[in-house]
């Protein structure tokens, strides 16, 4: 699908960005172009990605989501988009709120105007469990970004351009996950801290995300948001395994954080379709014809959540996945 295509990344040099590139390169496609503001993390990446052979199909291009007429100008002869760019770091959202409003919600209200302008055929953005029923700031802007996505296609009129969603949980090993966070705790503290012992968690890898988000890309009719079927997991589970012999310290959960996730909410799930590997949102308009036929209704008052969830991550398996 993504042979001969040119692929944009907004905030490509984070982890999935960096992932789905180097899954990219092997699909020869005709160009990858990393866009984001940070010239050194590029750098890094540039100098990282020296290792593949399709290196030379490779573009950086500096710019801010914030800023309409520079992404237009990277989107120019763009075919798919994936929108990874965001302010994601909970505090920081909290403290400087209107901060993440201009990146998360206004940022991609540029995305979307500019990818019709440019013709884009497809583009995916990356959501969060944060933006079901949110609590902080941060999934409130995603929440924002998501319905700002779904609803681009009425936008298009009779333009090609198509936006979908993808709704996802913790993924392992990203920047800011909780387990650099634990480790370095063990090394440096001699403790971890953790702040309620009943917590439960959805988990991804970051290939596993990537190549959710390429099947998506294939199957997209536009307006859909796709959530995979993911295994929960105990973070006091993932505390034994990643420091066994460590004490435990219990210090109370923190403004705007969750006991438990919840990737579908049981009104959401009143316009959703089950698929053997994942869930898909239903847009309630007009201009959408997708999985009206496929994939089975779900039972009334249906929620997915890490709690409720019949896949779960024991202490062995989560070994196996770090």
């Amino acid at each position: 699908m993504l042979k001969d295509k040119v692929i944009l990344i907004t905030g490509g040099t984070g982890s999935f960005g960096k992932k789905f590139t180097e899954i990219t390169l092997s699909q020869n496609p005709k160009k990858v172009i990393i866009y984001s503001r940070d010239e050194l993390k590029q750098h890094d990446m540039d100098c990282e990605f020296l290792k593949f052979r399709n290196h030379d199909r490779m573009r950086f291009f500096i710019g801010d989501i914030r800023d309409k007429e520079r992404l237009s100008r990277a989107l120019n002869g763009v075919d798919i988009v994936i929108h990874a760019a965001a302010l994601k770091q909970v505090p920081a959202c909290e403290y400087s709120p209107i901060e993440a409003v201009k990146t998360n919600v206004m940022g991609a209200s540029n995305l979307i105007e500019t990818c019709i302008d440019n013709g884009v055929e497809k583009v995916i953005a990356l959501s969060t469990d944060k933006s079901v029923a949110p609590t902080n700031l941060y999934g409130a802007t995603k929440l924002v970004m998501e319905k700002l996505m779904t609803q681009g296609n009425s936008y298009v009129g009779d333009r090609k351009t198509r936006f979908s969603c993808v709704r996802y949980g913790n993924v392992l090993g990203s920047r800011g996950s909780v387990i650099p966070v634990f480790r370095n705790q063990a090394k440096e503290d001699g403790v971890i801290n953790i702040t309620d012992s009943r917590m439960t968690r959805f988990w991804i890898t970051l290939e596993q995300a990537v190549k959710f988000v390429m099947m998506c890309l294939e199957n997209m009719e536009g307006g859909e948001v796709f959530i995979p079927k993911l295994p929960s997991m105990k973070i006091t589970d993932l505390a034994d395994v990643i420091a066994p012999d460590v004490p435990k310290n219990v210090v109370g959960i923190r403004p705007g954080e969750k006991i438990h996730e919840t990737l579908l909410t049981e009104h959401e799930s009143a316009h959703a379709r089950e698929f053997e590997n994942y869930y898909v949102i239903e847009p309630l308009f007009p201009y959408w014809h997708g999985f009206i036929d496929a994939g089975a209704k779900l039972p009334e008052g249906f929620s997915y959540s890490s709690d409720s969830n019949d896949k779960w991550l024991d202490k062995d398996k989560l070994k196996e996945m770090l």
